[in-house]
């Protein structure tokens, strides 16, 4: 029977489980891995309930728990009756892990990790693009912030190790790479002699010409080097298309978050990209109802929609996450905290109908995935008139919208 996994949480969660696959599969042994996620109190709700599920549905099943919800939160995990091993972060990547059951709850100090681990796979089944991890952990202490203490210090691969992995993602047929991590803009720092993440996407696309797309994944704007700027302004095959770690619009607030940019700060990094690339699309994520915030300072993360000419909103709710600094802080009713949040949900599905209002009558080159669906350069979801393999790049005309996806015309395979 092959091993299952139950993943939760990020992208990078996302190919980790992959890896954990190859490892924790044991012939013979009805297994089933959950790869939890602790950023909010609602993604560790989620998972115990799924593992509840699970040990009803599958009462033969040994369910192993791993991931940052068994790094951080491990008691709630270990007192679980449905539970009947815990792995940690760091050694869920280690094929030992997985077939040393003598500890029941594997779950070390991470915060004593230094080297990154390389996932090495060739593609993720059932998703077009490619993740490839290339660094891990934060040295940052955002106050609302637990991952760092469920990731450990920040730490890079080598350009070599992944320039090597994309690679070998091309020679098996992968069109498009994204560059993923916990703190991606911190890509390097770590190495003996510093490198950035503009040196590594410029070695990249200088080492595999074939790779037709590259992404990042969410990155901190004020932490963005030269050469990844200067990347954005020639380099066709980097995507323009990116996630901003942006939390909120609100000088103080972003000052009691602990973050390093201000308000001007992420303004201007938009103009910025955009006079490099005015095709450009942003996406973000801002947390609403953070503790301490006003009406007036939530104003203004409402602002910065526009402001910034956000089209991808990721809202969350503020989750207080015990150990965590803002978990003292006096806090927003929760009733308001959810009003704001979908204040700031409507303002972002409106800028995305603007956004692909904008697009109608235009050509792009879309890479089709599956059920008919495709993506833009800038990450737009399009639907495909024409049926298109997965994982072929098409031009299509844009000939209307429906609220949340651009639809095609017609397609023409390149």
């Amino acid at each position: 029977m092959a091993i299952e996994t139950l993943t939760f949480g990020c992208r990078l969660n996302t190919v980790e489980s992959e890896a954990i696959r190859a490892h924790a599969d044991v012939p013979g042994r009805d297994r089933v891995v959950v790869n939890t996620c602790a950023v909010t109190a609602e993604a560790g709700r989620q998972a115990r309930k799924a593992i509840r599920r699970l040990a009803r549905e599958r009462p033969q099943a040994e369910i192993v728990v791993t991931g940052c919800g068994a790094q951080v939160e491990t008691q709630a995990y270990a007192t679980m009756p449905e539970v009947a091993r815990l792995v940690g972060n760091d050694a869920k990547l280690r094929p030992e892990a997985w077939t040393d059951g003598n500890r029941r709850v594997a779950v070390d100090d991470i915060m004593a990790v230094r080297a990154a681990a390389a996932t090495r796979i060739t593609h993720l089944p059932g998703h077009t693009r490619a993740f490839v991890p290339v660094q891990n952990g934060c040295d940052h202490r955002c106050t609302f912030c637990i991952i760092p203490f469920g990731r450990g210090v920040s730490r890079s691969l080598s350009l070599a190790e992944v320039v090597d992995q994309v690679r070998t993602i091309v020679a098996h047929g992968g069109r498009e790479v994204v560059l993923t991590g916990v703190d991606l803009t911190a890509y390097g720092r770590d190495h003996d002699e510093p490198v950035t993440l503009g040196r590594l996407v410029r070695r990249i696309l200088a080492g595999v010409p074939d790779l037709d797309r590259l992404r990042l994944s969410s990155i901190d704007s004020i932490e963005a080097d030269d050469d990844l700027m200067a990347a954005i302004a020639d380099e066709p095959r980097l995507m323009p298309h990116f996630h901003l770690s942006l939390q909120a619009g609100d000088d103080l607030v972003l000052k009691r978050m602990k973050r390093r940019h201000s308000r001007a700060d992420a303004i201007r990094f938009c103009e910025d990209v955009r006079a490099l690339r005015p095709q450009v699309v942003f996406g973000a994520d801002l947390i609403a109802g953070f503790p301490t915030e006003t009406e007036a300072q939530f104003a203004r993360s409402l602002d910065l929609v526009a402001d910034c000419g956000l089209t991808h909103l990721h809202v969350f709710p503020y989750s207080p996450r015990p150990g965590t600094p803002a978990a003292r802080m006096p806090p927003v009713p929760d009733g308001e905290v959810r009003e704001r949040a979908a204040r700031l949900r409507e303002a972002g599905a409106a800028a995305l109908v603007r956004h692909l209002s904008g697009e109608v009558g235009r050509r792009h080159r879309v890479l089709a995935e599956r059920g008919g669906i495709g993506r833009t350069e800038g990450f737009t979801p399009v639907r495909l008139q024409a049926r298109t393999p997965a994982g072929h790049l098409c031009e299509v005309a844009i000939a209307g919208h429906d609220g949340r996806m651009l639809i095609a015309q017609g397609a023409a395979l390149a």
